[in-house]
């Protein structure tokens, strides 16, 4: 198989570069600087251990590369930029060797992102979606280089197809990955194990609009609390890192210091940090979705959703806010939440 890796930043990258120094065919999909680098120089990718090279093809779009039956899309790009990849991604040409062509939606699609929105949108084009929960401490902040910080292995992968099941397919790349230095297991619910890591991820969001403060520990719990309520109110189960992936817990997998790179923020923080849009509408915003069908209140995330938005339209950068801001704006959404009355 060949991994066709779309959006080969933080997480795209360090799954690319692995699989590639371990033998696997990989094509690195980028745009911009990042991609002129990667043709140019290559992909660097550095790790507790040291840098890692890679040498591979590199694609600015579909157009750049000739698909065939044994291709895997990897989808790693934020899941705000993936309706109109997948759209692109599923009409390309896949050349069969017959002299014939089919589309781009009979290949598999990996889905290596963060909430639980990716799976939907991919199945509304491709007929073989593969759900990633993605444990995997990485950065990307300059063009053709990308921080994995990720010890013993480079991070953890919980599988399995989407909605449910599993199949010999996921099998095999859950083997190419823990052949290339990551811990991997497969489920038959892997949404489950997706919902859990949205729950870690509600703060992802206080980590890039927020300076930390008095109370600041408080917010991130309350935006939790909030997740597990709102996904409760919709009788979704979840699945926390030692259940889905119990190996990673013993081997004591942590992030660790990589020489010449210093870890400044989460992913959100570095959307920021690089001037683009943010997940937060897809993880925060999940919550506040759920909690307004089911009537959970949820201000904190509430909160965070409009204070990222302004973040991002404004261009004002990550943490430009206290503590006493997103908590003034979580107390007015309780307020407005509250019925007629109350």
């Amino acid at each position: 198989m060949r991994y066709v890796v779309i959006g080969a930043g933080a997480i795209g990258g360090t799954i690319g570069g692995r699989l590639g120094q371990h033998g696997h065919e990989v094509v690195l999909v980028a745009r911009g600087a990042h991609a002129d680098r990667l043709r140019e120089k290559g992909l660097r990718l550095l790790t507790p251990t040291g840098p890692v090279e890679l040498h591979a093809p590199v694609a600015n779009s579909p157009a750049d590369v000739t698909l065939t039956p044994d291709d895997v899309l990897v989808l790693a790009v934020k899941v705000q930029d993936a309706a109109g990849l997948l759209a692109d991604w599923a009409a390309a040409p896949v050349e069969t060797g017959t002299g014939s062509s089919t589309a781009g939606l009979e290949l598999p699609i990996v889905c290596a992102q963060n909430g639980v929105e990716g799976e939907r949108l991919a199945l509304r084009w491709f007929r073989r979606v593969v759900g990633v929960c993605v444990y995997l401490p990485a950065s990307h902040l300059e063009p053709g280089v990308v921080v994995s910080e990720g010890t013993p292995v480079s991070g953890g992968f919980v599988l399995g197809r989407y909605p449910t099941g599993r199949d010999e397919l996921v099998e095999q790349i859950a083997a190419d990955l823990a052949d290339s230095g990551f811990a991997t297991a497969v489920s038959d619910d892997v949404m489950a194990a997706k919902r859990g890591k949205l729950l870690d991820n509600t703060g992802n969001a206080l980590d890039a609009v927020c300076r930390p403060g008095d109370g600041y520990d408080e917010l991130r719990a309350r935006a939790r609390a909030e997740g597990e309520a709102a996904l409760g109110a919709a009788g979704a189960t979840w699945a926390d890192r030692r259940q889905a992936l119990p190996q990673l817990i013993e081997m004591g997998f942590h992030a660790s210091a990589v020489a010449g790179a210093e870890r400044l923020g989460s992913s959100s923080w570095q959307s920021l940090q690089r001037g683009g849009s943010v997940e937060t509408d897809w993880l925060n915003g999940e919550v506040v979705h759920l909690g307004r069908m089911h009537g959970v209140p949820t201000p904190v995330s509430e909160a965070l959703q409009v204070l990222a938005a302004a973040s991002v339209r404004e261009e004002l950068g990550p943490r430009a806010f206290d503590v006493v801001d997103v908590v003034a704006m979580a107390d007015a959404h309780t307020g407005a939440a509250r019925p007629h009355g109350a």
